[in-house]
């Protein structure tokens, strides 16, 4: 039988470098080794060992970038060493908002999960609804199915977004929780709560059942 002819490449390994780069710095999130490989012909393989020589590259050059994989995928971002400047300088401009009930509700979520609301009120001691909706609708948590317990709550995990935002690989990398604040404030403004990101009188009693939506925060 014959044996599978091994593809021909049509790029020299320095142009794979070059047109990869290219792709992850337009990308608007991080992009794998199966598409990368799908867009561009070429094997995962040789994908991935290119990858590996622009993120030596961009390491020997020791600048602000770097090539780092978030997510399962690669996204060029800054260097941590550079994230207080770039902080600062993005507190100059329009950025998106993150109260702080809604950051300590996404801290028990991300250090917890999966976790339900109602270890979400045993843990903050406050009613979560309106940040637990501010999360969903920002995309940073997602459902997780329903607790094997009395009534069945939904359990609340984070999201790929959740990762992307945070510049995280995988939840390995997340800090100490001590160092949480910190990291979200790369990615937010973190404000004090306001009336359309605070807890509700309503509370979680009147919120829609998963049957009406998979994102729906529920007791």
């Amino acid at each position: 039988m014959q044996e599978a002819q091994e593809p021909k490449l049509t790029r020299t390994p320095a142009e794979l470098m070059a047109v990869i780069e290219a792709l992850i710095f337009v990308a608007d999130e991080p992009v794998g080794d199966k598409l990368l490989a799908d867009v561009l012909g070429e094997e995962k393989a040789a994908i991935r060992a290119a990858v590996e020589e622009l993120q030596r590259e961009y390491d020997e050059r020791d600048g602000g970038l770097q090539v780092r994989e978030i997510a399962g995928g690669y996204q060029i971002s800054t260097r941590a060493v550079h994230h207080e400047e770039v902080r600062q300088f993005l507190k100059t401009r329009p950025s998106a908002k993150l109260s702080m009930a809604s950051l300590e509700t996404l801290a028990v979520i991300a250090y917890k999960q999966p976790v339900t609301v109602p270890e979400i009120l045993d843990i903050r001691g406050v009613q979560s609804a309106s940040a637990i909706k501010t999360l969903l609708d920002k995309r940073l948590i997602v459902a997780k199915g329903r607790k094997e317990t009395v009534g069945k709550p939904i359990q609340y995990g984070t999201s790929k977004d959740f990762l992307v935002q945070f510049g995280l690989k995988d939840l390995s990398e997340l800090p100490n929780i001590e160092d949480f604040e910190d990291l979200a404030g790369a990615a937010f403004e973190i404000t004090s709560d306001e009336a359309g990101d605070a807890d509700d009188a309503a509370g979680l009693d009147s919120a829609p059942d998963a049957a009406d939506g998979p994102e729906s925060p529920e007791q």
